[in-house]
């Protein structure tokens, strides 16, 4: 294959990544690319530290021992310009890993300005808006990236748990006709000639896809106009959920339980490095999780001077002094039927009471599932007592028509779950490209 015009690279490819130089590597020569993260010049030294996706590694050049024009190239480097770097390994018990780079020509493949809207090493703190205004370069800093090496790691166990448990992969719309949940929360699109919606939830093709496979997850994006701006809330977030034919609640709030600790364990066994450079020790969840019944933590509240009426969803003040009772992972089951979504199954012998819970952790939701109505007749039902047209979602009744299984499932946000994992207090350290009320770029 002839070599492109113009080709920056020409026929140079990276041979080691900055954690391949040790010093068993001495006398080898090698090539490496990344981005310039400290240039340093003691006179007749010149220090250079180059990043790439595993860490750093130290280039260090005598100017007496180059060549003039490697020299020229060095003293032209600016923080952030991205290098190719050709040289010879050599032993070093300063330097990184104990290795450095003796150059013997580089490549500069792209410049960066003098002046940068923030320190990208982390040395230098900058406001959460400051740093999501130039997020690429916030994402260079060591913590950041910390964050979402973590993040990768559990998106890989959850789907490593799943797949073992024998739920398979499964992609939902996200652009559909009619409110998965109803309420406010929605966002309208013009869909050609017709009023659509970004999917609040997978929830009701996910049901529709065990009457195929009787056991599937999703993990993708869901959208809620959150109104008000907090520390836990988006407009755009990745949901975990699961949905699975012939059980109930018990047994896929079981399923949460397990997979969680499983997540646990799987970032404590690989990204040790992480959690030390965020500095936050992680505590392994014990099983079984403490189970409440939405009753009982009405008692525990009025037991600490807060009386929350019965049917009433708990607001943050509330949550919080739970938080402090429960400090880790619990439960809160036997929901009442109104709070809940109409996909919800109530309980026969007490239909007030529906069958759902909710996972937290302290003061935060994480997740919430429960038994579904796998009745046409009661769903019908169920959308007229909430309000809904029943016409709007005869794609989904249908479905039952051709045998729907008894079914439960969950969702789970995967920021917040994340917030746990890294002892973040605020959901935008952990989302990449955050989407609010206030924010819609970068």
């Amino acid at each position: 294959m002839s070599r492109l015009r113009h080709d920056p690279l020409e026929e140079w490819r990276r041979t080691h990544y900055s954690s391949d130089i040790s010093p068993e590597l001495d006398g080898a020569k090698v090539t490496v690319f990344g981005w310039v993260e400290e240039v340093r010049d003691l006179g007749g030294i010149k220090f250079i530290v180059i990043r790439d996706k595993e860490g750093t590694v130290q280039i260090t050049a005598h100017r007496k021992a180059i060549s003039p024009k490697i020299v020229k190239k060095m003293d032209g480097l600016r923080k952030q310009a991205v290098v190719g770097v050709q040289g010879i390994v050599k032993k070093m018990e300063k330097a990184p890993r104990g290795a450095e780079i003796i150059p013997e020509e580089i490549k500069v493949l792209s410049s960066a300005p003098p002046t940068l809207p923030l320190d990208p090493t982390g040395r230098i703190p900058a406001d959460i808006d400051v740093r999501l205004n130039a997020r690429i370069l916030d994402l260079r800093r060591p913590a950041s990236r910390a964050i979402f090496r973590i993040r990768d790691v559990v998106l890989s166990a959850i789907r490593s748990f799943l797949s073992k448990h024998g739920y398979i992969e499964v992609c939902t719309p996200k652009i559909i006709a009619s409110a998965t949940e109803g309420g406010a929360s929605l966002f309208p699109v013009a869909y050609f000639d017709k009023e659509a919606f970004l999917a609040q939830s997978p929830q009701l093709y996910k049901e529709q896809l065990v009457s195929d496979f009787e056991k599937v997850f999703e993990i993708g994006p869901i959208f809620r106009a959150e109104e008000s701006r907090t520390q836990r809330h988006l407009s755009e977030v990745i949901s975990v959920d699961t949905e699975e034919a012939f059980v109930t609640v018990e047994d896929v709030t079981k399923t949460l339980e397990e997979m969680i600790r499983y997540v646990f364990h799987t970032v404590e066994d690989r990204c040790k490095s992480e959690l030390a450079i965020l500095k936050h020790r992680l505590s392994l969840p014990k099983a079984p999780f403490e189970r409440l019944t939405y009753d009982q933590i009405l008692e525990e509240l009025r037991g600490e001077g807060v009386d929350v009426p019965w049917g009433e969803d708990l607001l943050t003040p509330s949550l919080r002094i739970l938080g402090k009772v429960h400090p880790s992972f619990y439960f809160i089951t036997d929901w009442p039927t109104a709070s809940k979504p109409f996909y919800i199954k109530v309980r026969e012998d007490e239909p007030k009471i529906c069958q759902a819970f909710d996972l937290m952790h302290a003061w935060n939701e994480l997740a919430s599932g429960g038994t579904r109505v796998d009745s046409k007749e009661q769903l019908i039902q169920r959308l007229k007592k909430q309000g809904l047209d029943p016409s709007s979602f005869e794609y989904h009744l249908k479905v039952f028509d051709y045998g729907m299984p008894p079914h439960a499932g969950w969702g789970m946000g995967l920021e917040r779950l994340m917030m746990v994992i890294t002892g973040k207090r605020n959901i935008r350290e952990v989302t990449f490209f955050p989407r609010d009320r206030f924010r819609l770029v970068p």
